[in-house]
């Protein structure tokens, strides 16, 4: 990943629009970032796209 290029980060489709409970992801490139959007400042969660991908198919989409 370049570091000088800003991660472009999205909620999830399941979330609602009252700003409750929602995690953002942000992919790049062979990594899948992972934050708590209530609160942007703590350290989120890097995982492979490999293990992103698995998670994914254990959640249902």
């Amino acid at each position: 990943m370049n570091t000088t290029e800003p991660l472009a980060w999205f909620k999830s489709s399941y979330s609602g629009g009252d700003g409750g409970d929602c995690v953002e992801i942000a992919p790049s490139l062979g990594t899948v970032h992972v934050r708590d959007s209530k609160d942007v400042t703590r350290q989120g969660l890097q995982v492979s796209r490999v293990a992103w991908d698995g998670f994914l198919g254990l959640v249902g989409k």
